[in-house]
C-alpha cells in the first residue's frame, strides 16, 4: 500500500472542500482552486479529513493513489499558505525589474524579455538580481519559475545565467592553454 496515499489530508477550519464525483474545489483565505481527479480514485470526506482510496492493486491505481493524495494536499496547503519559488540572476549587468505587474529581464540579449504572471500569481523583485514567484497553485508557480529560468539557464563555464536559489552549478574547467 502506498505510504503517501494512505495518509489522510487534514482540512483546517478556514478551508472549505466541495466534492462532486471526482471534481474537487478547495476554497481558503488566499483563493480558490479546483481540479478534476482521476475517475478511478475513491475520494471520501469526513469531518475535517479527506481520504483517498484505490479500487484495486493494479500498478496504475497504485501509482495514482499517492499522486491523488498529494494533489489534494497541495491544493489545501496552497489556499492556506501559498507557494513561492526564488530565482537569482548571476552575471555582470544582468538585472530584473517590474513594470506594473510585468517582469522585465535584461540578461545579455539585445532586447529585454517580458513575463506576465497568471491568475492568482505574483512576481516580486526584492533586489535587481533576485526574483520571487508567488502563487497558490504549486504547479503553476513551479512552471512559471522554470520558464523564467529557461530564458537564460546557468552555463557551466562561468556560471552566468538565471538559477534557482541555492542551486549548485558545477563549473567546468576551460581549455588548457599553452
Amino acid at each position: 500500500m502506498s505510504r503517501t496515499g494512505k495518509k489522510p489530508v487534514a482540512v483546517p477550519e478556514q478551508v472549505q472542500v466541495q466534492l462532486k464525483g471526482n471534481h474537487i474545489t478547495v476554497t481558503g483565505p488566499k483563493g480558490q482552486l479546483s481540479r478534476e481527479l482521476h475517475r478511478e480514485m475513491i475520494i471520501e470526506q469526513e469531518e475535517g479529513w479527506i481520504f483517498v482510496k484505490r479500487p484495486s492493486d493494479s500498478p496504475q491505481n497504485r501509482a495514482l493513489h499517492g499522486l491523488t493524495r498529494t494533489l489534494i494536499n497541495n491544493m489545501v496547503q496552497g489556499v492556506i499558505e501559498g507557494y513561492s519559488c526564488n530565482l537569482e540572476l548571476v552575471g555582470v549587468g544582468y538585472r530584473a525589474a517590474l513594470e506594473g505587474d510585468k517582469l522585465v529581464l535584461n540578461v545579455g540579449f539585445a532586447h529585454p524579455v517580458f513575463f506576465t504572471p497568471g491568475e492568482n500569481m505574483s512576481i516580486e523583485v526584492p533586489s535587481p538580481t533576485k526574483i520571487v514567484v508567488k502563487g497558490i497553485d504549486k504547479q503553476k508557480v513551479g512552471n512559471l519559475a522554470a520558464v523564467i529560468r529557461r530564458t537564460y539557464p546557468p552555463e557551466p563555464y562561468k556560471g552566468k545565467g538565471i538559477r534557482y536559489e541555492n542551486e549548485l552549478v558545477r563549473q567546468k574547467a576551460g581549455k588548457a592553454g599553452k
